[in-house]
This record gives C-alpha cells, structure tokens and sequence, in this order.
C-alpha cells in the first residue's frame, strides 16, 4: 500500500497509509498594506487567515468567510499566488489529511480587526489577527505546512 509522509503542529514526520486521507482543500488570504502583512495570531506564531473549502462554498466564498472569521475584516479577492500540495495531521485531533491549499493575494474592503467570528475551536488557539511588518517576516514563527515567507518573498 502506498504511504505519504504527513507533518504534524510541532513539525515531527509520520508515515500513513494513503486510505487514512481525507481531502482537504483549502485557500488563504495575502493581505499586504504600507508595508506589513496581515496574519492570523495562532499558539505562539502566525499564519495567513484562511482554511477548509466547505461543501457547497466556492474559492472565493470560502477566502471571504475564513478571512472574515479569523480577522473580522470584508476583503476582495485578486490573483491567485501559488497553489501548493500538503500532507498533514489536523491539530485538534490528529487526522492526516491531504489539502491543496490555495494563496490570493485581497484588499481590505471593510470590517474592524477582532476575533468576534472565530469558532468556539479556534479561540482555543487563535487570537486577534495582527499587521506585522514585512521586514519582520524572518523572526516569527508560522504554523502552516509551507514556506510562508517565500509565498510573501515572492509577491514582493
């Protein structure tokens, strides 16, 4: 049976069988302004707000509910960045899942900055989103299965 090598929070590797996958398709939010970036406050780091496509839900429907929940801001949705593939455990129960996660760059529409919208999950962990200068990407931590700061290099 063929296997995959999925990460988990803490960034430790495990092999699993490819029928324990579910899929999980996902887009998030780059969302630059006078120099900083806007990014979701997670445990002790960071990560661009966004999350699981759910069923029923376009690209863009899913970006601007996930961008409103997890900052309380109304964006619009431009380009699409990059597009990558990942293999890894969800953090509140550990199931391996296998995403296509999907970055846009969006412009601030609306809204005020407040963790109003998060799910009763997600205040176990997040916290309200930040602008955090560009300059400073380099010294945060991220929690996501990617290379946060190319994707942020790369729109630069």
């Amino acid at each position: 049976m063929k296997k995959v090598v999925c990460k988990d929070i803490k960034g430790n590797l495990s092999e699993v069988n490819v029928d324990e996958l579910s899929f999980r398709p996902s887009v998030y939010g780059v969302i630059i302004n006078e120099g900083k970036i806007l990014l979701s406050r997670q445990w002790d780091g960071y990560d661009f707000p966004g999350g699981k496509i759910e069923l029923g839900e376009t690209i863009e429907e899913a970006l601007i509910r996930e961008v409103k929940e997890e900052t309380g801001l109304e964006v619009n949705v431009g380009k699409v960045v990059i597009c990558e593939n990942s293999f890894f455990r969800l953090p509140k129960d550990g199931k391996p899942v296998q995403s296509i996660l999907m970055y846009y760059l969006c412009k601030v529409t609306g809204g005020n900055i407040s963790t109003d919208h998060l799910s009763e999950n997600e205040k176990n962990y997040a916290s309200k989103a930040e602008w955090v200068e560009l300059s400073k990407i380099e010294e945060i931590k991220f929690y996501n299965s990617i290379d946060s700061i190319s994707i942020i290099k790369k729109i630069l």
